[in-house]
């Protein structure tokens, strides 16, 4: 018998007898104190209600002081009893009778599941990802409360504590792979315990403390990350072209062509045109291979799409069709120091990177620290404005909150309309109403944690939250001969033809030549997302 059992079952049997000594006494009182007789049933039936606090009935009435000094203080007892008592040992109970009916181990038939040991921000897309290629997840969960709301949402739990014993060995050797995504030393006790119970199969770790990654490899990890720094990394790689270029591989072109990005102002043209009306009109000066809208990068819009205030265009073309463009559209600053808001982990690792490539950065911070420039609150403008954001070219918010993230991302796009503003979230659910505040970009821990393990995982291609848009070089293919329409190559693919390669000769100005028809030995340098580029490519060239 458990012990909160233990107790209830005491306090139980202690009622009655509690009841009758109350009885007793009151029995005894009344003959010597008020002269009256009560017979030992009605004596029980007053204690009964007076130590429930439900009240009285006829017997309601005293006159000798000690009488009453006796009623009331029983009274203070009863609710003592009913309110104060009775819940510290009911309460208990019942919490262990709930918390005894989460299931501790998986029904037989499950197999070849993904194990996830602790549910949180770092694994959650991960378990999306895996509910999209139907592999069974399975969460192992320490919390209680955290274990039952994930009961309620759908999710199959197994609930656990490693501090009263191992879970069945069961529980690891069905398992496909293991996630660890606990504390460090508790994420080192499951991977051990994995091992030791004969399960050989691949088994990542998220650590929080980089320090941590060789104890854990050494007992039995195939691999250990570091969400912070992966997110601190994506995060530098949207602020900095020489870690992660716009456009991967534009340098094949080499001063031919350039890439800009613009902002779309609310007194631009563009705006409101559906996206092929404004590639259409722009033939001959740039070409745009996309656009970013909410932090998500469009390629291949619907036909009914329109170019809203704030969008970036993402634009290539030659220095004149580029200064052309940038008549309709802000370009965004191409120089002017990087401002990281925030030096936590993840600031002082962003820093690290961006310095590491040979950026300028500048940094604000609550509190003093080495490397921090200007200490201050980043919700107070005039903090913001000695750290010079309106020169900067890339803003990045890697506060702890994203309360505080979301205030201050709106405070900075009202200081510096034009900067690129990249923050960092947290929770995932909060990366629209961070992009709505104004932010250009908005990370996750959940999306890079998330991207990274499928990679690893589900040995997926490519990890998304770098670059977004890549050059490729294709042979002509099945477009030998035919009509060359770049407007509608781009619509049923995504990519965007930037140059055409023939024999020595570089064709950037594709718009001058109309009546242009690919030749067998010619070279077609496409722009698009990786999905994008894939598309052309199996729909365009010869297997």
């Amino acid at each position: 018998m458990s012990r909160s059992s233990r107790r209830l079952l005491t306090i139980l049997l202690a009622m009655p007898l509690i009841v009758i000594v109350v009885a007793l006494v009151y029995e005894a009182l009344m003959l010597n104190l008020e002269g009256e007789e009560r017979t030992f049933l009605q004596s029980v039936a007053w204690a009964s209600e007076t130590l429930t606090s439900t009240g009285y009935g006829a017997d309601a009435s005293w006159e000798n002081p000690g009488m009453i000094v006796f009623v009331v203080t029983m009274q203070f007892v009863g609710v003592g009893l009913v309110f104060l008592v009775l819940p510290l040992y009911l309460v208990p109970y019942i919490e262990e009778y709930v918390s005894g009916r989460l299931p501790r181990s998986l029904p037989k038939k499950i197999r070849d599941y993904a194990l996830i040991y602790r549910y949180g921000a770092a694994v959650d897309a991960l378990i999306q990802r895996l509910q999209a290629v139907h592999i069974p997840t399975v969460i192992f969960e320490e919390d209680e409360a955290v274990a039952r709301r994930l009961l309620e949402r759908g999710y199959r739990v197994v609930y656990g504590l490693l501090d009263e014993g191992d879970p069945e060995p069961s529980l690891f050797t069905g398992a496909r792979f293991l996630v660890a995504n606990g504390a460090d030393h508790d994420n080192g006790a499951v991977i051990i315990a994995a091992r030791q119970h004969g399960y050989t199969g691949e088994i990542v770790a998220l650590a929080e403390d980089p320090f941590h990654r060789p104890p854990m490899v050494h007992a039995g990890a195939s691999a250990v990350y570091t969400p912070r720094h992966i997110l601190a990394a994506a995060l530098a790689a949207r602020a900095s072209d020489r870690i992660s270029p716009k456009v991967a591989g534009i340098r094949q072109l080499g001063e031919h062509v350039s890439v800009a990005e613009l902002r779309v102002h609310a007194d631009s043209v563009l705006l409101g045109q559906p996206i092929d009306r404004a590639m259409a009109e722009l033939r001959g000066a740039a070409t745009i291979l996309g656009y970013w809208r909410g932090g998500q990068l469009v390629t291949q819009p619907e036909p009914s799409a329109k170019i809203e205030v704030g969008n970036i265009l993402v634009t290539v073309g030659t220095d004149e069709g580029l200064s052309t463009i940038q008549k309709l559209a802000h370009p965004l600053p191409r120089s002017g120091p990087t401002v990281i808001v925030g030096f936590g982990e993840v600031g002082r690792k962003v820093v690290q990177f961006l310095s590491d490539a040979g950026e300028e950065t500048i940094t604000i911070n609550k509190t003093a620290a080495p490397g921090v420039d200007h200490v201050g609150d980043a919700l107070d403008q005039a903090v913001l404005e000695r750290a010079r954001v309106k020169e900067a070219r890339a803003i990045i918010v890697a506060l702890s909150s994203d309360s505080a993230t979301l205030f201050a991302t709106t405070i900075i796009r009202n200081i510096a309309p034009r900067a690129v503003i990249i923050a960092r979230v947290n929770r995932s659910e909060n990366l629209d109403r961070i992009h709505r505040a104004g932010a250009d970009f908005a990370l996750s821990v959940s999306e890079v944690s998330g991207q990274l393990l499928a990679h690893h995982l589900l040995k997926e291609d490519a990890i998304r939250f770098e670059t977004r848009i890549k050059l490729a070089k294709f042979p002509a293919g099945k477009l030998v001969g035919k009509p060359f329409d770049r407007v509608l190559l781009q619509r049923r693919t995504g990519c965007s033809v930037v140059a055409v390669e023939r024999g020595d000769e570089l064709l950037v100005d594709l718009d001058r030549s109309p009546n242009l028809r690919l030749e067998e030995d010619d070279l077609v340098y496409v722009c698009g997302s990786l999905d994008a580029v894939d598309r052309y490519k199996k729909r365009h060239v010869r297997g």
